[in-house]
């Protein structure tokens, strides 16, 4: 995947592409955007992958203050447009299901399929979620992973800085401060008064370990989008593109086809 950095109305992004093929976008999740992921380079290999980093993460400019949801969601309304290719098929992972959901219900005709992999959103009393800002690192990985003794390390991660602690520090309390903003204090912005406005075939894949977002947030989400179908894969957690990544790949490939 080759790296570049792009205007986007008044944002300056960095953004992953490659591939070819009908065109896909690819939004990530609350902790950092994956940079040049090995799962990227796989659906590559059928699809114009395009995965930009979220405004606030990164490199990429800082949210202003008013910026919600919806701000968001038009940022990549805008950013579909202006690749002139129509609709396109998008897949949004964890917080960047979050938005991806959103773009679905705002614009309809940018989206041809939606892909919503752990997705936050939503918010069930009778299961709530945890706080993931608020607990410790080993008990954030455990979380995170199915079998956190086999979890990749290091994660895949656009940090740019190897080795320097200190800018590793900046760039990960940059990147949460800006996910709170849609997580904190529970990700709930009315998302689920507005899936049964989404028109695009969806399918939503869950690991059945995640311990961010346990899987019934998945049927939560089936029983709100209209046709959705659910696909669990076992044997990982938040992350199955990292943990169960042929499985991932395959199953993407096959409700995209």
């Amino acid at each position: 995947m080759k790296m570049e950095k792009k205007t986007v109305g008044r944002l300056d992004i960095r953004l992953w592409s490659g591939g070819t093929g009908a065109p896909l976008l690819y939004l990530h999740g609350f902790e950092h955007h994956p940079g040049d992921a090995a799962f990227l380079n796989r659906l590559a290999e059928n699809h114009l992958v395009c995965a930009p980093e979220h405004p606030g993460f990164g490199t990429s400019t800082p949210l202003e203050e008013y910026y919600d949801i919806i701000d968001v969601a038009l940022h990549y309304r805008r950013l579909i447009e202006s690749w002139h290719q129509g609709a396109v098929d998008v897949i949004g992972h964890s917080l960047g299901g979050m938005f991806a959901a959103e773009l679905a219900v705002i614009s309809p005709h940018s989206v041809r399929r939606l892909v919503l992999v752990d997705a936050y959103g939503l918010w069930l009393h009778e299961h709530p979620l945890p706080d993931p800002f608020a607990l410790a690192p080993r008990d954030l990985e455990r979380a995170k992973w199915s079998d956190p003794g086999k979890a990749p390390m290091p994660e895949p991660s656009a940090f740019e800085a190897p080795g320097d602690a200190d800018a590793l520090a900046i760039f990960r309390a940059q990147n949460l401060g800006t996910a709170t903003k849609f997580m904190w204090p529970i990700p709930d912005r009315g998302l689920n008064r507005r899936l049964p406005y989404i028109e695009a075939p969806t399918l939503i894949i869950h690991g059945a370990a995640d311990g961010l977002i346990p899987a019934v947030y998945a049927e939560a989400f089936a029983h709100l989008i209209p046709k959705a179908r659910v696909a669990v894969i076992r044997n990982a957690g938040h992350l199955p593109m990292l943990e169960a990544e042929d499985e991932f790949v395959l199953t993407v490939n096959d409700f995209l086809a």
